[in-house]
């Protein structure tokens, strides 16, 4: 694996591109874990925990219950105020904000091997989004 020598002076948005491959890997083993086995199936349910609303979610969340460290609140309010230049279609430009801030403290814990707090922070993630789909 490549070391990135110092993941605080990436961009937000680079930080964001490797978060969401590693957030999406964590939800698809969590899944196949889990027992989802058809292919339909397995990425419908990641859909749902990958999408711009879900991890706004999970941000509000985690800021609220004051989850987060200074450092990584830092990391977040970066990710949050990137400018990406456009929005999807399917969510409102703060989500999208949001779920940026969420993808770039993922990618700053991957990249700052911060493995036991990615992986606690993802499984919150996970919960918070598994919650919040049985209520809907």
């Amino acid at each position: 694996m490549m070391t990135i020598e110092n993941p605080k002076e990436l961009k937000s948005l680079a930080l964001a591109y490797m978060g969401d491959v590693i957030h999406e890997k964590y939800v698809r083993e969590y899944l196949i874990n889990k027992g989802t086995v058809k292919v339909q199936q397995l990425h419908q349910h990641a859909v749902s925990f990958v999408k711009a609303t879900a991890q706004a979610n999970v941000m509000h969340q985690w800021i609220e219950c004051e989850v987060l460290t200074d450092e990584e609140l830092s990391v977040v309010r970066r990710g949050r105020n990137a400018k990406s230049g456009s929005v999807p279609k399917n969510t409102s430009v703060q989500a999208y904000r949001y779920s940026t801030a969420f993808e770039a403290l993922i990618g700053y814990l991957y990249l700052d091997h911060q493995v036991e707090r990615l992986e606690t922070l993802i499984n919150s993630a996970i919960e918070i989004t598994e919650k919040g789909e049985k209520q809907s």
